[in-house]
């Protein structure tokens, strides 16, 4: 199998990578059944994700949650799409020294961003009965912050988004929240750059980010950042607008992604003028 698992844009808010990788050490390899074959390093994913053979290793920051998203998707049955199967240790376990290990999928990212929600919607009605953790009311990392802030759940912190154009265009978007009549379920709130092609195999969904939102909040956060990132054109907006929500969807997957720009400290001017330039517009298609 070739893989190019090359995404060139970090979707969460393009940051300047400033990690240090390391391949995953001998003992990790045998535990999860990977020794003799060296490492390769592959690209995408920030840079720290290692192949051996037909595994795929990534360190983890969250043992707990690694945890549970490896238990989940490997009861997981979708039918139309492939997933990335996680790999337990010769011992049961599903991190071991920081490392957690899953089966290779083939394909790379291209810019199919219609495809691309299709799988998110084919993905989330497979998560739908999944019950929602506990770890994830938990968690308190620039991601889920600026989550919450974006549904209205956290006050602005001046402090955080700082008092220039950026953070005045968030308040002024966010007067146009309005309740929306959707039921939360797990859902993967990073798929750009997260889908994988191979000819005419199914598309392969990798690197699980969870959140608990209505299922087209992740289409709408495709839809963002492939406008913002990808070179999506606004046609894309409308071809997915018989969707629940949809103007609402968008407003809060613009905010989510605004508030991550506005706060990373690795985000690059480059990418926030992007992100900015792309609000301005998306925002004709939020009423």
């Amino acid at each position: 199998m070739v893989s190019a698992r090359d995404v060139t844009k970090d979707p969460a808010g393009p940051v300047a990578s400033l990690f240090v990788s390391t391949p995953p050490p001998a003992h990790v390899l045998a535990a999860f059944g990977a020794g003799g074959v060296p490492p390769e390093r592959l690209p995408g994913g920030r840079g720290l994700a290692y192949r051996c053979g037909d595994i795929v290793f990534k360190p983890v920051d969250n043992t707990a949650e690694a945890s549970w998203i490896a238990s989940t998707f490997e009861q997981l049955r979708i039918s139309g799409i492939r997933v990335a199967r996680p790999v337990r240790s010769s011992d049961g376990r599903w991190v071991v020294a920081g490392w957690s290990a899953e089966r290779f999928v083939s394909g790379r990212v291209e810019p199919r961003y219609n495809e691309i929600i299709e799988t998110s919607l084919i993905l989330h009605e497979a998560l739908a009965g999944v019950a929602n953790p506990r770890y994830l009311r938990d968690r308190s990392d620039l991601y889920s912050w600026a989550d919450r802030l974006a549904w209205g759940e956290l006050v602005a912190d001046r402090r955080t988004l700082g008092d220039g154009h950026g953070a005045r265009l968030f308040d002024e978007l966010a007067l146009g929240r309005k309740p929306v009549d959707l039921p939360g379920q797990l859902v993967h709130g990073d798929m750009f750059g997260n889908v994988l092609f191979a000819g005419s195999a199914p598309p392969a969904v990798i690197d699980m980010t969870p959140y608990w939102r209505p299922a087209v909040f992740s289409a709408a956060v495709i839809a963002v950042d492939a406008l913002s990132w990808g070179g999506a054109q606004t046609e894309l907006l409308l071809e997915w607008r018989h969707l629940p929500e949809w103007p609402q969807m968008l407003l809060r997957a613009l905010l989510f992604r605004l508030a991550v720009s506005l706060s990373h400290p690795r985000s690059t001017p480059e990418s926030l003028v992007e992100m900015l330039t792309a609000t301005e517009i998306i925002r004709p298609f939020l009423d």
